[in-house]
């Protein structure tokens, strides 16, 4: 397979798995909703996923940028070590980002009842904080790599 066929299905493959997390997570919704709804921790629930629903797409960006990125390394043979380390780390830095994406996701559960109210607003207070951080590290990477 052409090296541009690859990079048309990745988009592909992004769109597919955002579509398929989404529905993971209306499972999450519809659990959520049941075992917090008499909790109040339900609009905090909510509020978790709409970071991660803004962000996701943006994983796809992440792919993108990291192939410029790449492809101005491989196209640039007189490119100065110092530039081409900088553009280096900021690969690495995309990467990580997308990773961290992902291990948040697969970490990621609706608190059941048997949690109890207090402990399930911990909880998902503590995954407020992460995905925040998630959210932080794909925007400064995104950013970082399009002033390259």
């Amino acid at each position: 397979m052409k090296k541009s066929s690859l990079f048309l299905l990745i988009p592909i493959f992004f769109a597919l798995a955002c579509g398929h997390k989404s529905h993971e997570h209306e499972g999450h919704e519809a659990a959520a909703s049941d075992t917090m709804e008499a909790t109040g921790n339900q609009l905090l629930y909510e509020k978790v996923m709409k970071v991660h629903d803004e962000v996701m797409p943006k994983l796809n960006d992440i792919y993108t940028l990291k192939e410029a990125l790449k492809d101005k390394i491989a196209n640039t043979p007189s490119m100065a070590e110092a530039k081409k380390k900088a553009i280096e780390q900021t690969i690495v830095q995309l990467d990580s980002a997308s990773e961290n994406m992902m291990v948040w996701m697969r970490a990621f559960n609706a608190p059941p009842d048997s949690l109890g109210e207090e402990k399930a607003r911990e909880y998902l207070e503590g995954q407020m904080e992460k995905v925040q951080k998630v959210k932080t590290d794909i925007l400064e990477s995104i950013e970082k790599a399009k002033a390259q």
